[in-house]
C-alpha cells in the first residue's frame, strides 16, 4: 500500500514559478514509477511527467517540456514538480501518482498505468 500526499499549489501570475511536492509512504519508494498528472473540470486527467529512476527515464508532456522539471529526492521520499514560466493553460488540479511493479516504459505518461494517487493540489495562473 502505498500513501501519497501533494503540496506546493497556489495562485500565481503567468510567467511565475510554483514547486509541487509529492510525499510516498508506505511502499518500496525506491521500485517506484511517480508521475504528475493534472486535470480541469470536464476533461480527462493527462500526464505532465514522469520518473522512473531505475530506468533513467523522465518523459514530459510536448505542452509542458522546457518549462517543467520532474525530480526525486530519495532521503525524503519525495517526489517534485517544478514549474517554471507558467501559463493560464496550466491551471488545474495536479495529481501526484505512483506504480510498485514492473511495467511497460511507453505507458508512463498514461493514466491507467498508476494505481496510487493523491488527493491533488489546485494550481490556478492568471494572465
Amino acid at each position: 500500500q502505498v500513501q501519497l500526499v501533494e503540496s506546493g499549489g497556489g495562485s500565481v501570475q503567468a510567467g511565475g514559478s510554483l514547486r509541487l511536492s509529492c510525499v510516498v509512504s508506505g511502499d518500496d519508494y525506491s521500485s517506484q514509477f511517480m508521475a504528475w498528472f493534472r486535470q480541469v473540470p470536464g476533461k480527462e486527467r493527462e500526464g505532465v511527467a514522469a520518473i522512473y529512476p531505475s530506468g533513467g527515464l523522465t518523459p514530459y508532456a510536448h505542452t509542458v517540456k522546457g518549462r517543467f522539471t520532474i525530480s526525486q529526492d530519495n532521503t525524503k521520499h519525495t517526489v517534485y514538480l517544478q514549474m517554471n514560466s507558467l501559463k493560464p493553460e496550466d491551471t488545474a488540479m495536479y495529481y501526484c501518482a505512483a506504480r510498485s511493479s514492473n511495467g511497460l516504459l511507453f505507458k508512463m505518461l498514461d493514466r491507467d498505468f498508476y494505481n496510487y494517487w493523491g488527493q491533488g493540489t489546485q494550481v490556478t495562473v492568471s494572465s
